[in-house]
């Protein structure tokens, strides 16, 4: 194990990193890094007018670290220069030192050890106001080796980090992969309007959950589904609440079974998914409702609700403003095509062989994530 020298981040911290009013520049274009751009690995490119505030001025090179919950984890390498100024947006913090490698640095900033100490200088009413203070994220010491061995470490990181990436979108494509063979196999009778069917009329049995659940939360026993827990088509357990459920028919009306579809019906419209093994006996919070039908494969169901045409019925009978929501006529009233159940089902053995290989690519992606994450913490020992 080698024993670096420690330097406070505070050494390597732009204090000013100077500033420029786009809207002063309205037809100027600029290379903006803000929060929401990180995703897409590149600036947004914004002429000043578009731009509501003043900004940073960073350079090529520096290390842009978020300071902003929930978007804690995320650092960013400044990129070349493309012919434009470059700003950045104020809840970045700003590294830059000739004594640093960018990639070295962006991989400590990323890494467990010091994510848990960032941690620990957050603070904020709650939510999107929760913010780490830039004043104690100067004092957390960081390792710094000689830069010839940041540049090969960092490479190291940056390479098991590519298979990461590769498996990630190995899976999303699998996504893509289940919607083309449903539009495929069912495109027609989703674009033929007059061969569908109220979707009430082939349901029996249509619920939603109720409030007051709070009281009931425990730390095991039955799982309590929320929003979070449904998705496009799919269904979420690794964040789940758990209840101790009373004894009564109101608990008895809201627990789902395994082939149950649930339907987000206020706030975040029309997400599905259906009921499995590992959630049969839970129960649901009042953003849910569960459709139950003899005359659907679940998995065909849950498909057409969260279809491009399934969303677009949604979007159209949404009631209301921020609280907008469904009720059970709304539901009830949404048309969907009804081909026979051998189709159905042949669309379901399909899934699920896409699935099966899905699993074992997240079960792939795991270990790859356990392995980098060991990898980063030897290199940060100086153990590579």
């Amino acid at each position: 194990m080698t024993a670096w020298p420690m330097v406070t981040l505070g050494e390597l911290m732009v204090k000013r990193a100077g500033s420029v009013d786009p809207a002063k520049h309205p037809d100027e274009s600029f290379d903006l890094y803000s929060i929401p751009a990180f995703d897409s690995g590149l600036p947004d490119v914004v002429v000043g007018a578009e731009i509501g505030s003043s900004k940073q001025v960073v350079r090529t090179g520096d290390v842009l670290l978020s300071r902003i919950v929930p978007h804690i984890r995320r650092a960013w390498v400044v990129g070349s220069e493309r012919g434009r100024r470059i700003i950045a947006s104020g809840e970045w913090m700003v590294f830059r030192s000739d004594r640093i490698h960018a990639g070295w640095l962006r991989h400590v900033l990323v890494g467990d050890l010091f994510h848990s100490q960032l941690m620990q200088t957050v603070a904020g009413v709650g939510g999107s106001l929760m913010r780490a203070r830039p004043a104690h994220v100067a004092t957390i010491e960081v390792p710094l080796p000689p830069l010839p061995e940041q540049r090969r470490i960092a490479a190291i990181l940056d390479h098991a980090d590519a298979l990461r990436t590769k498996r990630r979108e190995a899976l999303a494509r699998l996504d893509e992969l289940t919607q083309s063979i449903f539009i495929d196999m069912f495109g027609t009778e989703l674009a033929n309007a007059g061969g569908h069917v109220p979707l009430g009329e082939q349901l029996s049995f249509l619920t939603s959950g109720s409030r007051g659940w709070a009281r009931y939360y425990a730390e095991s026993g039955e799982i309590f589904l929320r929003i979070q827990n449904v998705g496009d088509d799919e269904l979420r357990l690794r964040d789940v609440a758990y209840v101790d459920p009373p004894s009564t028919a109101e608990a008895k009306r809201t627990k789902v079974r395994v082939g149950d579809v649930v339907l987000s019906i206020t706030a975040d419209l029309g997400r599905t998914a259906v009921i499995s093994e590992a959630a049969a006996g839970g129960y649901i919070n009042q953003h849910l409702a569960i459709l139950r039908s003899d005359r659907f494969e679940p998995r065909f169901l849950s498909r057409v609700i969260a279809s491009p045409a399934g969303q677009r019925q949604i979007s159209a009978k949404s009631r209301g403003g921020t609280k907008a929501g469904l009720n059970f006529d709304d539901v009830r009233s949404l048309l969907v095509p009804c081909p026979d159940r051998t189709r159905q089902r042949h669309f379901v053995k399909r899934v699920e062989n896409i699935e099966a290989i899905r699993e074992e690519g997240l079960s792939a992606l795991t270990e790859l994530d356990t392995l980098f994450a060991s990898l980063q913490s030897r290199a940060f020992r100086g153990e590579l």
